[in-house]
């Protein structure tokens, strides 16, 4: 059975291919959840935070951009987008502990990034983890 961090990275793969430009995407998703054995509470786990992301892309976007100070979403890679797309859509709308949303976001980008990925996706999600707490 997969475990979180598997169904994490299946999501961005999901949100990467959706971002550039394979609508028809959403179509594969129960695909490939059985494909990387996502079952049961994962499988629910999966498809949550998916139709998550995608009903909220607009807001979490917004929020993304707002803690970009000099780029533009739009303007960085597509894995990069997607690991902040789901770690902001954690971070706002899960019950999970958000250092462990902040952290795996960071596993995910040393695994599927650029070397510099890991320390910029850091800094964003730890800012709007600060400023969500502030709000708290």
């Amino acid at each position: 059975m997969a475990t979180r961090h598997q169904v994490r990275e299946s999501i961005i793969g999901l949100l990467y291919a959706s971002d550039i430009g394979n609508d028809g995407i959403d179509k594969f998703a129960d695909e490939l959840f059985e494909e990387k054995k996502i079952r049961n509470k994962q499988l629910e786990f999966a498809k949550n935070l998916y139709s998550g992301v995608k009903m909220n892309l607009e807001s979490v976007d917004e929020v993304i951009n707002s803690y970009l100070k000099e780029w533009n979403l739009s303007e960085i890679g597509n894995i990069e987008r997607a690991i902040l797309r789901l770690g902001t859509y954690e971070i706002l709308h899960s019950e999970l502990d958000d250092a462990v949303v902040v952290n795996e976001a960071i596993e995910l980008a040393k695994k599927l990034c650029n070397e510099t990925s890991p320390k910029f996706i850091n800094g964003v999600l730890d800012a709007i983890m600060k400023n969500k707490e502030a709000k708290q």
